[in-house]
Parts: C-alpha cells; structure tokens; sequence
C-alpha cells in the first residue's frame, strides 16, 4: 500500500544507509522509487547497488530511475510524486535513516488520524547535549486532527522551532507516557512526511515547480501547507527518524517558495 519516494543527488553512501534503513522495516508490503540526479549515477557506486539489493531481497522492489536536466527540488519530488502508484506516499530524504518500526508507526497513525499527512521530524544526535527548553513549543493534537491554516508570522508558524537539533528526543523523554506515537500540532515537517497520496494530489502535489526559479527551497512547506489547510496533519511523537547530519545540497536559500506559491499566490 505504500511508495517510498526518495530524492537524491551526489550522495551515494548517506543514500546507501537511509537504504539500509528501509530494508530493516518491519513493515512487508512496500515499494521504493529513487529518482537520482546526482552527477554520476548512484547505480554505480557499490554501497548503493548493495543495499539495492537488500532492500530487494527483503521482498521490496526498488525503481531506480534519472531524472535529469535539474530544474530544482520541486520538480524533483513532483517527477517522484508522477511514479507513485500506492495509496500512501513517504517523501524521504536520502539523508534520513529510519527504525525499523517506523514505516509500521507512520501507517498506524495515518489510518487512526485520517489527515493529510503525518511524518516524523529528524533528529540530530550530535546535539544531545544542547537542550532548548524555550523551542520545545509542543501542543499535542486532543480528539480529531482538525485542518489548520498556517502563514509566517503566526503563532502556529514558530511551532518550527520544535524541530531543531535534538529537541525532539528531549522532548520525547520529558512528556512521552509510553504510547507507539503521539500526534502534535506543527508547522511543517522536513525529510520524512507520510502523505494520503490521493489528497496531496488534490491540493496541486508539487506542480507548483513551474512557478518558481529553478534553484529554490522550502517546496516541502508549501505541499504541507496546502495539504494541512485542507485536511489536517500532525507529527508523531517519538520520533523514528535519525538526521546524518550531512552538509546540505542546497547551499544558496535565495528563493523561498513560500514566497512565490503563498505570497505570491
């Protein structure tokens, strides 16, 4: 029932382990699609066509395919979103490994809260040591997953914080009473989002990618954005979702696409 949706590009042994990750899921039944942009294909490097084959002989396809001219991360997850098939669609970053439980967890919770979406925000082990009790804004989700419309410069805006560094494994250990997850309100969520395919379509997916220079970022929050004013989404608590901490592919953050899709639009 689900497609993990994977981008890459010039980092073939970070995606060689979020592989690795996936194919340790308890979780059977799903599918993976990696669309590679990388200079010289990951298909290549030995690291990654073994965990391939891992991830396959745990009895999941892989759909390895290029996706080239770049024309930035908007089109690239929406040339991803055009692969899918499957009910559920987890974008996840080739930076991001998961446990074993947590393609199991993202399904339970979709099904129980019937929203948009629900994903887990990545944590970064290396700041275990630098607690931030003042970003740590937390309201859990009580009853229901209502939709929620959420703009910069609203309260609901600064709930962003709460995923910085290790904020959330702090947080986990501060409030967390045992439960498989925790749904809580946010404002978006990067690396690991776990989406109704069928809605994230409705709301436009990432189509927006024609809008917007080719060198842009943020393309996530505008999909989550639009998905949650409609429908609803939470995170989940803990999480299952380990950041590797790698330098990011998008150094120049000029253009935000917020500011050309909700601002603009």
């Amino acid at each position: 029932m689900i497609d993990v949706l994977v981008p890459t590009r010039d980092r073939p042994h970070a995606l060689a382990m979020t592989l690795s990750g996936l194919a340790a899921q308890s979780l059977p039944d799903f599918r993976v699609v990696i669309a590679d942009q990388s200079d010289t294909p990951v298909a290549a490097d030995p690291l990654v066509a073994t965990a391939i084959r891992l991830v396959e002989h745990s009895g999941r396809p892989v759909s390895l395919e290029r996706n080239l001219p770049r024309r930035g991360l908007a089109q690239q997850r929406a040339f991803l979103l055009s692969r899918a098939e499957r009910k559920r669609a987890l974008f996840l970053d080739d930076d991001v490994w998961l446990e074993p439980s947590a393609l199991g967890v993202l399904t339970d919770a979709l099904a129980t809260l019937d929203c948009g979406f629900v994903g887990f925000a990545v944590q970064g082990l290396s700041y275990l040591g630098d607690r931030r009790p003042h970003e740590q804004i937390y309201e859990e989700w009580t009853g229901e997953v209502r939709p929620e419309r959420v703009r910069r410069g609203t309260p609901a805006w600064d709930r962003h914080r709460l995923h910085n560094a290790a904020n959330l494994t702090h947080l986990a250990e501060r409030v967390g009473d045992g439960r498989a997850w925790q749904p809580y309100k946010i404002a978006w969520i990067g690396g690991c989002v776990f989406y109704d395919r069928e809605k994230l379509a409705e709301c436009g997916g990432f189509d927006f990618w024609t809008e917007v220079p080719p060198v842009h970022s943020g393309e996530d929050v505008v999909a989550e954005l639009r998905v949650m004013e409609r429908y609803g989404a939470a995170g989940l608590l803990p999480s299952r979702a380990y950041h590797l901490e790698l330098p990011t592919t998008v150094p120049v953050r000029d253009a935000e696409c917020y500011d050309y899709v909700i601002e603009g639009g």
